[in-house]
């Protein structure tokens, strides 16, 4: 369990294909701490740490992973953002996230504020109920707050921290970004299927005679 907010970024030494796999070597602030077994979010994206040598670690992305993450466009020298997990003991600064990346979007304008920047995204049309006005997200890990929410796009407002330490200050017009929508959005938008589900299936029954 995450909080979206970053710790750190780690700069990408090298990418080596395994099979259908990719396996990452990072070299972060934070990659002498670390532990084997360990769950780290990288942009968002919570995996597991392999191995830790002299400054680095490493870590394997299934296809799976490279299948629903921007990690399959991941290049030598990129930044990732990181974060540890969350410690029970401390403050939930951002939103619950937990590192599980439901689509990605693309970045359709960036736009420098005199102050802060001005990022909007595109994404696919189906997830259109879990992004609402002033809700949470989390963009490459970053939990951020939504507005000009439209049917599929909108816009968050990057203060000058966030922007000087992460990697959102990279993402230009046209990239791609890992989104994780509001958990608590997911768990209403299901019991909400599953109460149509079974109207429909009290509607189905009555009309057959059956009830």
């Amino acid at each position: 369990m995450f909080t979206g907010i970053i710790e750190c970024t780690g700069t990408i030494q090298s990418i080596t294909a395994n099979g259908t796999n990719r396996t990452f070597v990072i070299a972060s602030p934070i990659s002498a701490e670390l532990k084997v077994d360990q769950s780290v979010s990288h942009s968002g994206v919570c995996l597991t740490v392999e191995e830790v040598n002299d400054g680095t670690h490493s870590l394997t992305a299934i296809e799976e992973t490279l299948k629903k993450t921007n990690l399959g466009n991941w290049q030598t020298g990129g930044l990732v953002n990181m974060e540890r997990c969350l410690a029970m003991n401390g403050r939930l600064d951002g939103h619950i996230v937990q590192g599980h990346v439901d689509a990605t979007a693309v970045c359709t304008g960036k736009e420098n504020k005199n102050g802060s920047w001005e990022f909007s995204f595109r994404f696919n049309e189906e997830f259109a109920a879990l992004v609402i006005e002033k809700g949470s997200i989390a963009v490459n890990g970053i939990s951020l707050t939504v507005f000009n929410v439209g049917v599929n796009e909108f816009s968050v407002a990057i203060i000058p921290y966030t922007y000087n330490h992460t990697n959102i200050s990279s993402v230009e017009t046209g990239d791609t970004v890992n989104i994780e929508f509001d958990m608590v959005g997911k768990y209403i938008q299901r019991l909400h299927q599953l109460n149509q589900r079974a109207d429909q299936a009290q509607t189905a029954n009555f009309d057959s005679g059956k009830i």
